[in-house]
């Protein structure tokens, strides 16, 4: 019997969530993503402080911003070598309700990999999922540049994301469930997890309303949930639990389909600010974790552009 990793590659395309690139060979994942937080966990271990300061030495007047974006791509770039398919880079968080400075910003990021040889239809650039965020995706997929929408926790963001064309969306299924669990005090089965439930109510909505933009189900607690979202069109999962599915045997059923979801009782959303932005206030949990997202990743960024300057510090 193959293990549940290989089964899930079946009917999913799997993506490894984070930057320690080389762990990827042994899972064989299609494309990778990373976020400040996994680079700032990264650049400490080991194996990866030297790639900080090649970084550093190779520009040396650089800003920290500038060190910061190179340092990004550089990791991409690295990754980009392990996997057949794309990799997602993050525009710093503290832009996201910032349209014109988040347009920049991932025009920077392509910019790079660009001059480094590697081609924007490798790349994913990662918005928060704000109105504004939103609003640069719209105009950055005309420009073709692919975006993936990440902090995502509603449907109302889902729907947002679709109508502006953005490439592909990141539900975070753990988050959610945390919020949950910690209101309610209890854990649950994955069929009623509240996070496997909305993904898979995002999912069932775009298959069944047409929508081109993926799917890609993010931030898994335990190989229970991703189990109960077989079928979804990506799947981004961690190095720890990428080796337990490969460590554990069993069936693995297909949970999600286009034919299916066009069974299901989905209504068709209309948006505009006004009741993207009252909807998602409606929202307790996505409000507060897009919230707290936004915040942690502001916070590790601040911390890894700390890292760069005591690097470069003379002496």
């Amino acid at each position: 019997m193959t293990n549940l990793l290989d089964q899930l590659k079946h009917y999913t395309t799997v993506v490894a969530d984070t930057g320690d690139f080389k762990q990827l060979a042994q899972y064989r994942p299609q494309d990778a993503t990373t976020n400040p937080s996994l680079i700032l966990k990264a650049v400490q271990k080991d194996d990866y402080r030297a790639l900080l300061a090649e970084e550093v030495a190779r520009q040396p007047r650089a800003s920290t911003a500038a060190l910061m974006d190179r340092l990004l791509v550089r990791f991409g770039c690295e990754i980009l070598q392990l996997v057949p398919g794309r990799v997602s880079t993050e525009v710093d968080a503290r832009l996201s309700f910032d349209v014109e400075a988040t347009l920049s910003k991932a025009r920077q990021l392509v910019a790079l990999y660009e001059q480094a040889g590697i081609e924007r239809e490798r790349i994913l650039i990662k918005l928060a999922s704000t109105w504004e965020g939103m609003c640069a995706a719209q105009q950055l997929q005309r420009e073709g540049i692919r975006c993936n929408m990440t902090l995502l926790f509603s449907l109302v963001q889902a729907v947002a994301s679709a109508e502006a064309g953005a490439q592909l969306i990141s539900p975070f299924v753990g988050r959610i469930t945390d919020w949950y669990k910690k209101r309610d005090g209890v854990d649950c089965a994955p069929e009623v997890d509240p996070g496997v439930v909305s993904v898979r109510k995002i999912y069932c909505y775009y298959k069944k309303f047409g929508h081109a933009t993926e799917v890609m189900g993010a931030s898994f607690r335990n190989i229970g949930q991703i189990q109960a979202l077989a079928g979804c069109d990506l799947l981004t999962i961690s190095p720890e639990l990428l080796q337990h599915l490969k460590e554990s045997e069993g069936v693995l059923e297909c949970r999600l389909s286009p034919t299916l979801a066009a069974d299901s009782d989905a209504e068709k959303i209309s948006l505009n600010e006004k009741t993207f932005r009252f909807q998602l206030n409606q929202d307790a949990m996505a409000t507060e974790k897009l919230a707290e997202g936004i915040r942690t990743f502001v916070h590790d960024t601040i911390k890894l552009e700390q890292l760069i300057d005591t690097v470069r510090a003379p002496g």
